[in-house]
């Protein structure tokens, strides 16, 4: 039911950044499924690099299982998600799309300008990013504040150099506790002769 819409969404995608189609000719004919639950989908490479939606019954050269919950992680470009990501079969295909999944860019100034002119999509797209980034430098600022209230005014975190002076306190001790019962074993022993 998705498959069709998807395979346009990526084609669309995949004409905005044309430096992708010849990494996707080396695996024309070969077909990737991917599962994301309760969704499968499956896409041919056709022989100019575009994508045909695939029968999910068909076998797939390449598969990934992808968690429902990773998702929001990929969207966010964590890396680490990658590794969550349960992929079997072609392994030059599947390393090719996580690359192109890291690499792709849609060019939202484009296909919003055909809708309200090129000036008025560019200034549409900055004022999303400049948005996008107030939030991100609010996300820190809060996290920074939240860190620094709790280190510093009601401390339930402890700061790093404390951490290190506490660790040399601790090996400080180990080392005269171990020096005293060498002492100790001495005179034992002195006192035994």
């Amino acid at each position: 039911m998705f498959a069709q819409p998807t395979a346009a969404a990526l084609n669309h995608l995949l004409q905005q950044n044309r430096w992708a189609l010849p990494r996707l000719v080396r695996f024309a004919g070969k077909t990737a499924r991917f599962d994301i639950a309760p969704f499968s989908f499956a896409w041919t490479v056709l022989p100019d690099g575009m994508l045909a939606s695939a029968d999910n019954s068909t076998s797939a050269d390449a598969v990934c299982v992808i968690a429902p919950s990773l998702l929001p992680r990929l969207a966010l470009h964590d890396e680490r998600a990658h590794a969550d990501i349960r992929s079997e079969g072609d392994a030059a295909m599947l390393a090719e799309i996580f690359f192109l999944f890291r690499n792709l860019r849609w060019d939202a100034a484009e296909d919003l300008s055909r809708v309200t002119g090129d000036v008025a999509a560019e200034r549409i797209v900055q004022a999303v990013q400049g948005g996008k980034q107030q939030l991100q430098d609010a996300a820190l600022n809060l996290s920074q504040a939240a860190a620094e209230y709790l280190t510093e005014e009601h401390p339930l975190l402890v700061k790093p150099t404390q951490i290190a002076a506490f660790v040399q306190q601790v090996d400080t001790l180990r080392d005269d506790i171990a020096r005293l019962e060498q002492r100790v074993a001495r005179l034992k022993s002195s006192g035994n002769s």
